[in-house]
């Protein structure tokens, strides 16, 4: 068992020992206060800031109280715990005062009194702040993050009740003056990149931040590529999941979208019930995610290649029966192909664009009338609506919007060179893209990890990769975390379910 610090009489001993565990965490106030009716009793309050309302809460009446009391009558009072609160709560160790503030509750240190009072107050943000619309999920929270940066802060804490998790701020926006959070745990993040990313930050100066997309774009490294290098989240419990990875949190005021980084490839294609599910499935949705992003990409291109190119491969009865589809349509393959793809993707920013109901009603039945239309004019063949429907769907399957979106663009170059060179024009695209991937970084992270680079933790990262090894076995953090805090599983019990 760790060494236990005792509270004592001495407030500056108690500050000295809360700072130590509390130091750059700019989301958890702290204040010195007298007490007592000549306010001659130095006093130490703390608590994070969302989760305390200094108003008409218990927390203020019980300080307006303890400011009537005489220096005897408040120790008397203190001793006898008769604040009238049923649930107050003393405790004899600093580390147990830090657990209590963790709960989100406020400490009350004083002077002469040799223990801390946990006075409950509203709390942590609970559910109903707001809900997640782009990260469904079958299992887990339903809580998303909102447009209050620190409210923000104090979900993830409420998911990490520990006082490694720090939260430093900074500033952005000459104008605007937009306070970022910085959520890391102490132990587990390389402080290179904690320095990689205040460079970055002070790299620019602009008149406004209002959106954590601005210091996306101002602060990545290869900002012509279609590949973000920064993965997006609006759900806390991913947000605390990437951060006892070793990773780091960016999140701005007035955005309910956080910033993971660094990231790779398998990230995003990783979702948070991914661990909440058994091995098998979560597999499963895996090679699906993945067979979705490459299709996505890659199958109206190659549609075109083979009818087009190399119709030699298609069976004779499937061949014959493209070449009946196609009777009457005026345009070739590739003109029905772009038809399709541009209606496809009006619909979808129409779609995002009308407001609630309207807006899934006019994405499934405009692309149901618009292609039935199509096919009954003999504008479009029925087996290209087929495809550019398919394609949607992989697209739709992707988890993260911004990932999803590289692929949407770069279906088009593929269009165009698959209809321009078949086959070899796949192969030289699919070469681009890899060779593309290969050098792109996301603050020194290969972005193909653990395709490449896995010797670096000794193929531990293969563990949770395509095949996602059952949770038992994930007993080590990925490549993110410091080197001598790779351990996140050790079994105690001697009854061999740990063992590999």
């Amino acid at each position: 068992m760790k060494n236990q610090t005792p509270v004592t009489g001495l407030l500056s001993e108690n500050i000295a020992h809360m700072e130590e565990f509390f130091h750059e965490c700019d989301d958890i106030k702290k204040k010195q206060m007298n007490l007592g009716k000549n306010r001659d009793i130095p006093a130490y309050l703390t608590f994070i800031e969302v989760s305390v309302d200094m108003g008409t809460s218990a927390l203020s009446e019980v300080l307006k109280y303890l400011r009537t009391l005489e220096k005897e009558e408040l120790y008397q009072v203190l001793e006898q715990n008769a604040l009238g609160i049923s649930d107050a709560t003393f405790f004899d160790t600093v580390e147990d005062a830090a657990d209590g503030l963790l709960t989100g509750e406020s400490i009350l240190f004083v002077e002469g009194f040799d223990r801390a009072l946990k006075i409950p107050d509203d709390g942590y943000p609970r559910m109903g702040l707001s809900e997640v619309n782009s990260e469904k999920v079958i299992r887990g929270s339903n809580e998303g993050f909102s447009d209050s940066v620190k409210q923000n802060a104090a979900l993830i804490r409420k998911r990490i009740r520990s006082p490694k998790v720090k939260v430093k701020q900074l500033k952005s926006g000459v104008r605007s003056n937009t306070n970022l959070f910085l959520v890391f745990v102490e132990d587990l993040v390389y402080p290179g990149l904690l320095e990689e990313i205040e460079r970055r930050m002070e790299g620019f100066e602009i008149d406004g931040v209002l959106d954590s997309g601005v210091i996306e774009q101002l602060t990545e490294e290869k900002w012509y590529s279609p590949f973000p290098q920064f993965q997006t989240t609006e759900r806390p419990d991913r947000a605390a999941m990437s951060i006892l990875e070793g990773r780091v949190i960016l999140l701005v005021d007035n955005s309910p979208v956080a910033l993971i980084l660094p990231t790779d490839y398998n990230s995003f294609i990783r979702t948070s019930d991914d661990y909440y599910n058994r091995w098998e499935i979560a597999t499963f949705g895996r090679m699906l995610r993945y067979m979705a992003s490459f299709f996505a990409m890659t199958l109206p291109g190659l549609y075109l290649a083979v009818t087009n190119f190399h119709t030699q491969i298609l069976p004779t009865t499937l061949l014959l029966s493209f070449a009946d589809a196609r009777k009457g349509v005026p345009f070739p393959a590739v003109i029905e192909v772009l038809i399709m793809e541009i209606s496809f993707e009006l619909l979808r920013e129409a779609g995002v664009r009308l407001p609630g109901a309207m807006g899934n009603t006019i994405g499934i039945v405009g692309g149901l009338i618009i292609g039935q239309a199509a096919v009954e004019a003999n504008l479009v063949s029925p087996i290209v609506v087929i495809v550019i429907s398919f394609t949607a769907l992989c697209s739709f399957a992707v988890p993260n919007e911004e990932f999803a979106t590289a692929f949407r663009i770069l279906k088009f170059f593929f269009i165009a060179l698959c209809a321009w060179l078949g086959f070899f024009g796949m192969l030289v695209g699919l070469l681009a893209v890899l060779i593309h991937l290969s050098h792109l970084k996301s603050f020194g992270i290969p972005y193909l990890m653990p395709f490449v680079g896995a010797d670096l933790t000794d193929y531990e990262d293969e563990r949770d990769f395509l095949w996602r090894q059952p949770l038992r076995k994930l007993t080590r953090r990925p490549i993110y975390a410091r080197r001598n805090r790779r351990t996140r599983l050790v079994w105690q019990s001697k009854n061999g379910y740990g063992k590999n």
